[in-house]
């Protein structure tokens, strides 16, 4: 029998919650790579995209070899080959139109072997050639926003050699730069599976489950100075009796509560042992069942 959170027939609901400690868990290239924040509260932010793009590359690594979890948006790699190969896959013609069906064909070959596709949806078009159109993924991520607000510093640092020659010929031998880094943060993500659109793509079990390990191992593959450590610290996941559900998400999500350590709010928090995490499992609606990882 498959356990509730592995089912691909029904709505799932989750709470993610993780933290950073002496790193820069999602610069902003506009701010000179300065942490995300929001400027108003203070509270540091997390994009879904950065979010998944650690999930894609956790998600290929996980499933090995496996034809069927091919990486769609992938570093290094053009998308307009891998739109052409669908049409090469599937009998379509380049620079020919496509109807309805023909184009719902190519989709289903792009969901079968790209797990991102399958996952998080794409949109379909190349320049000069019928677009496929959009494919809406069944897995949607809100950005992760941290408890507390947070507070980051700028390090400068130096290296031993120039990037020009000439700098080295007048005699110079360092070269200055800065580093952005969150002393602390605890950060909470929320992430929704749509068991229709789910179905619409091709998700499986072993989807979730491999969707689950991502969330769960993904910052160990990403390593990095700048970002730190990063640490899931909970992964909560609310399966609902169908696909349509039996309540509001809200409703389930903010079951899962995060407050400060009594004694530790008058402090900065430097550490995940200055909060408590709570989850209120009793009287959950009726069909819902809560699983609970990476805790």
């Amino acid at each position: 029998m498959t356990a509730p959170h592995l089912n691909p027939a029904v709505r799932h609901d989750m709470v993610f919650l993780f933290d950073v400690v002496d790193g820069n868990p999602n610069g902003d290239p506009d701010a000179g790579n300065r942490p995300r924040m929001d400027d108003e509260s203070g509270q540091g932010l997390v994009t879904d995209v950065s979010l998944k793009r650690k999930i894609r590359d956790t998600i290929a690594l996980a499933a090995g070899d496996d034809p069927r979890y091919g990486v769609f948006v992938q570093a290094g790699y053009a998308l307009n080959p891998r739109l052409e190969a669908s049409y090469a896959a599937t009998g379509l013609k380049l620079g020919n139109k496509v109807s309805a069906e023909q184009a719902g064909v190519a989709r289903a070959w792009l969901c079968d072997r790209y797990v991102d596709i399958r996952l998080f949806g794409a949109v379909l078009s190349m320049k000069n050639t019928p677009a496929l159109g959009q494919i809406r993924g069944p897995v949607q991520l809100t950005m992760g926003r941290s408890v507390d607000p947070v507070f980051p510093m700028d390090h400068t640092i130096t290296r031993v050699t120039q990037t020009r020659q000439e700098d080295i010929d007048k005699g110079e031998t360092t070269e200055m730069g800065g580093k952005w880094t969150v002393p602390y943060g605890l950060y909470q993500a929320e992430i929704y599976y749509s068991a229709s659109r789910g179905g619409q793509t091709g998700v499986d079990s072993r989807d979730l489950e491999l969707l689950y390990r991502s969330l769960e191992m993904m910052f160990d593959h990403d390593r990095s100075a700048t970002r730190g450590r990063l640490t899931p610290r909970g992964l909560y996941v609310f399966s609902h009796a169908d696909a349509f559900g039996s309540a509001p998400a809200h409703r389930l999500t903010e079951r899962v509560r995060v407050r400060r350590l009594d004694g530790t709010q008058d402090t900065v928090p430097r550490g995940f042992t200055d909060y408590v995490v709570s989850v209120d499992d009793d009287g959950l609606p009726a069909g819902v069942t809560l699983t609970k990882l990476a805790s």
